[in-house]
């Protein structure tokens, strides 16, 4: 959006997540130029590992880049457990003031990311194509992976709960990279960490949702470790996601983020079939089936957005 390169030429990415009013402004620039249904909070998911002792930076055009990655079971030992309400007290500051800001118009969603993707770009120093480093630690040394994990677990969740107490009102936990993992590797190194988050917040009785991209062969694990909502991305069919998932669950999705860049009627002929594909049924909440890219049209946005509200009230009405 322009009002978002705007600002980022003046401030950097952790600039913006580390003010709160300059975080909802970010906020709010969606609600107004597009109509959504709900709005989430400007941030990131790697806040909570810089005071826990990994600090990292951005790099243009590539990403996240950690200065010291985890190399060795002693690294993972000098990590230490934070009080997110004090060290990412921003965060929820900015939570608060977009509740005001917003007055009831959508329901916030806040978020944080799963042990394993926090896991993976501590251990990578960054992005990474084959996670080499995080399996090597993983299969190697089990029980340090393991601490890793329940050290990470502990964190988010209470970063979560802190963040249901200052407003949101739902909660996304955002496992990226977990696709990379066979059901069996998910069973043993990342469901129990999931679930003790996914838990710790259906306990306050807000709504969680639980995402990951690339993971049609372990939907129905996710679905096992916990969320209100688990969503699916564009490389299965919504129907069968849904299958897998339970449609005792809702589901997020699944619209591939690359059909934003084509002409509009390939566009909405590809998010009529995720919504034909979803029969009308509650439960489904129309989203991309990952984050949208950064040369997408505002406008391409804008009418995918008209054009789901529209085929939803013409369901309504038929």
């Amino acid at each position: 959006m322009p009002q978002y390169r705007a600002l980022r030429e003046r401030y950097g990415l952790l600039d913006i997540c580390r003010s709160p009013e300059l975080a909802v402004e970010v906020t709010l620039q969606p609600v107004d130029e597009i109509d959504v249904d709900a709005a989430i909070i400007f941030s990131d998911l790697l806040l909570p590992l810089e005071p826990m002792g990994l600090p990292f930076s951005f790099v243009k055009g590539e990403g996240p880049s950690f200065d010291n990655p985890l190399k060795s079971e002693s690294d993972i030992d000098r990590l230490r457990a934070i009080d997110p309400r004090e060290e990412l007290r921003h965060v929820l500051d900015a939570i608060r003031l977009a509740r005001e800001a917003l007055d009831g118009r959508v329901p916030l969603i806040g978020f944080a990311g799963a042990p394993f993707t926090l896991a993976s770009y501590a251990i990578e120093g960054g992005p990474s194509r084959d996670f080499a480093k995080t399996k090597s630690l993983m299969y190697g040394h089990p029980d340090a992976w393991h601490r890793l994990c329940e050290l990470l677990a502990g964190v988010v969740s209470e970063f979560l709960l802190a963040q249901v107490n200052a407003g949101a009102q739902v909660i996304q936990v955002f496992d990226s990279w977990v696709g990379s993992l066979n059901t069996a590797d998910y069973r043993e190194f990342v469901l129990p960490h999931s679930k003790r988050i996914l838990d710790a917040v259906k306990a306050t009785g807000v709504p969680t949702i639980h995402f990951g991209t690339g993971t049609s062969n372990i939907l129905s694990d996710m679905a096992e470790a916990g969320g209100d909502v688990v969503g699916a991305d564009w490389r299965i069919a919504l129907d069968d996601a849904w299958q897998l998932i339970g449609e005792d669950r809702a589901i997020q999705g699944n619209l591939d983020p690359t059909a934003l860049l084509g002409p509009r009627h390939r566009l909405f002929r590809a998010a009529e079939d995720v919504l034909r594909r979803a029969g009308g049924r509650p439960g489904h909440i129309f989203n991309l089936g990952h984050g949208i890219l950064p040369m997408t049209p505002v406008h391409h946005v804008q009418a995918l957005a008209r054009f789901v509200h529209s085929f939803r009230m013409a369901e309504v009405r038929g």
